[in-house]
């Protein structure tokens, strides 16, 4: 009995996050069912699946931004999960204000006095290399640009998790490989990540482990090497050679 309570309790020391039978229906269909994942504290978990697999839905369904039809969502973490987290998404929004005033609200919007706003946002305009754009509207940055501000808008609150929906999808290699220094560096200082990807290369340079979807269930999860080189799964295994996979069992 104690060393069930022990495991359990070190169970929640290494997870920040756990998904119990999560799933979700709208419509009467359901969409997402039976997904039970432990999200590890400080690591980087990406989220892959064919389109229509239901990866941007359970990435939502983690953050809060929709409440679960069935199943459970639970924090690990100290802090009220809504503050301690913070989302990117594949085309991000930007504020009808300036660059900085953009970083700004975000810093207001956690309580920080103008002095520390104001420290905070020039910090995070260096990181994101925009420094000498902080008085441009926000809206007329290059899709690049903005991106970036959106990750550096999400890392400027110092969330203990980040959750990341194919932010570089339309980008370009150079934009790309910007926005995974940015997200490499906030990994570095202790944030987890977790990330939506469809792409096999930038699963393997920002990966620690994978969670792989199909047909709104979980196909199999585990470390990145393992599913991405030996998948066990039929599903997994033919969506990494480029085949198509109809079925829903695995």
């Amino acid at each position: 009995m104690r060393d069930t309570v022990m495991e359990s309790a070190q169970d929640c020391i290494a997870s920040i996050l756990t998904a119990r039978s999560l799933g979700f229906a709208a419509g009467g269909q359901v969409l997402l069912q039976g997904i039970d994942v432990d999200i590890a504290k400080g690591k980087r978990t990406l989220i892959m699946g064919a389109n229509g697999a239901g990866k941007s839905l359970f990435l939502r369904l983690l953050h809060g931004l929709l409440p679960p039809s069935f199943g459970t969502v639970r924090w690990h973490g100290e802090r009220p999960a809504k503050r301690a987290q913070a989302m990117v998404f594949q085309r991000p929004v930007m504020l009808r204000r300036s660059v900085i005033a953009n970083l700004r609200f975000a810093l207001r919007v956690q309580g920080l006095g103008w002095r520390a706003r104001e420290a905070g946002a020039r910090e995070a305009l260096e990181m994101a290399h925009l420094t000498e754009k902080a008085r441009q509207p926000a809206r007329l940055l290059s899709g690049g640009e903005q991106q970036r501000l959106a990750v550096a808008r999400a890392l400027v609150c110092d969330p203990e998790i980040l959750f990341l929906d194919e932010p570089t999808s339309s980008l370009d290699p150079a934009s790309t490989q910007m926005i995974e220094d940015l997200v490499n560096a906030a990994h570095a200082r202790g944030v987890t990540v977790v990330m939506v990807t469809h792409d096999q290369g930038q699963a393997r340079r920002m990966g620690d482990s994978v969670i792989f979807l199909h047909a709104g269930r979980l196909a199999e999860e585990g470390p990145r090497d393992q599913v991405l080189d030996a998948p066990r799964s039929e599903a997994a295994r033919a969506w990494m050679a480029g085949r198509l996979y109809t079925r829903n069992d695995f």
